[in-house]
């Protein structure tokens, strides 16, 4: 995508008031360690963030490391995590992960999107989340809700989450990678919500060419 003057104005204009919107806008999952939140990520998937936030406040006690996971029985980390649903994928991953995690890194969580993105049940935006989030290494997570409220503000016209990830860290500030994700995810929850989206309610709407689209 090539950026115009305008656009990098618009771009600009959106960022500082999505900002002012949502200065709260950060991860909801709870952790205390890169570890933590790379277990509460691969939990994520297909669960809201409070139940995994349920789940992992019992879970991070009983595990307090890779090791600790590594060595687990499958069957009771699969209850341990069973009200975050495909509870035997997840578990099977996360004994996986923390496996390679003790074999290959003492341990320890990379911080590096190569070395996470090898790991069992870690994809790129699992990476980012951790990356930005634990490490404060500038990444772009595209989530649902980022690939469609990008879409609809006309900061992009891909449909592949890393074809997203690319476009958006092309024009977006590097600087504001790690924010700039966190308030697409707030305003597409609160207000441009997938099938009903509150347009009238929106404070970028003068910004936004999806606008008529949606608002009669």
């Amino acid at each position: 995508m090539n950026i115009t003057p305008d656009d990098s104005k618009r771009i600009s204009e959106l960022i500082s008031i999505l900002k002012a919107t949502y200065p709260e806008a950060k991860t909801a999952l709870r952790f205390s360690s890169p570890l933590e939140l790379l277990i509460a990520t691969i939990l994520s998937a297909q669960c809201t963030d409070e139940r995994v936030n349920m789940v992992t406040k019992s879970l991070f006690a009983k595990y307090p490391s890779a090791k600790a996971y590594a060595q687990a029985k499958l069957a009771e980390l699969e209850q341990d995590i069973r009200p975050t649903g495909f509870f035997h994928n997840k578990a099977k991953n996360i004994k996986a992960c923390c496996e390679q995690l003790e074999e290959k890194f003492h341990g320890l969580v990379p911080n590096r999107l190569e070395e996470l993105t090898k790991l069992p049940g870690v994809g790129r935006k699992t990476a980012n989340v951790v990356l930005g989030n634990a490490f404060n290494i500038p990444a772009l997570v595209v989530d649902t809700h980022v690939k469609r409220v990008a879409s609809r503000l006309g900061l992009t016209s891909q449909k592949d989450a890393d074809k997203i990830e690319q476009e958006l860290m092309g024009i977006i500030p590097r600087e504001e990678w790690i924010r700039f994700s966190h308030l697409l995810i707030f305003h597409g929850r609160r207000i441009c919500k997938a099938k009903t989206p509150s347009c009238p309610m929106c404070p970028v709407a003068k910004l936004c060419p999806s606008y008529c689209t949606f608002s009669h």
